[in-house]
């Protein structure tokens, strides 16, 4: 089973880490990906993200070994941006490959529902030239209780 977590501080993009990772995994059965980006549209201007480092990566370490355990995946890949991003930006890519789909699938479920609701981060958005604050929604911590 592979692990890769990484935090980045610049723009990425996604293909050119999820082409190697489903690669590195002969004989999977399917590779599940999600691509977050900062919205478009509605007033936003840009979205911040700060951490604590040895918190976050460690967290999100724990986090893909749990959902590796969980669903028996081959590998899971877990990017994060931090700092300052602009409209149509990645934010957050994940990958899971498995020898079934619906590993795969359920994978990367689990992975975005605790990253949207039980992360390491804070997180404000920019609209009409001032910075707010922002907070999961209680959509998010429903999305999160399935996996209880």
């Amino acid at each position: 089973m592979a692990i890769e977590v990484r935090l980045l501080d610049a723009p990425f993009n996604p293909g050119l880490f999820v082409g190697p990772f489903t690669q590195a995994h002969p004989g999977l059965g399917g590779v599940c990906t999600f691509v977050g980006e900062v919205r478009s549209g509605g007033g936003v201007e840009a979205l911040e993200l700060s951490h604590y480092a040895p918190l976050t990566l460690s967290g999100m370490e724990r986090l893909a070994e749990a959902a590796s355990a969980r669903f028996g995946l081959m590998g899971i890949l877990i990017l994060h941006r931090v700092g300052v991003m602009l409209p149509g930006e990645p934010i957050v890519c994940v990958s899971a490959a498995a020898t079934h789909r619906r590993a795969a699938f359920d994978a990367v479920d689990y992975a975005m529902d605790h990253l949207k609701s039980r992360s390491w981060f804070w997180k404000r958005e920019k609209r009409g030239g001032e910075w707010h604050w922002i907070e999961p929604r209680g959509e998010d911590h429903a999305d999160l209780a399935r996996w209880d």
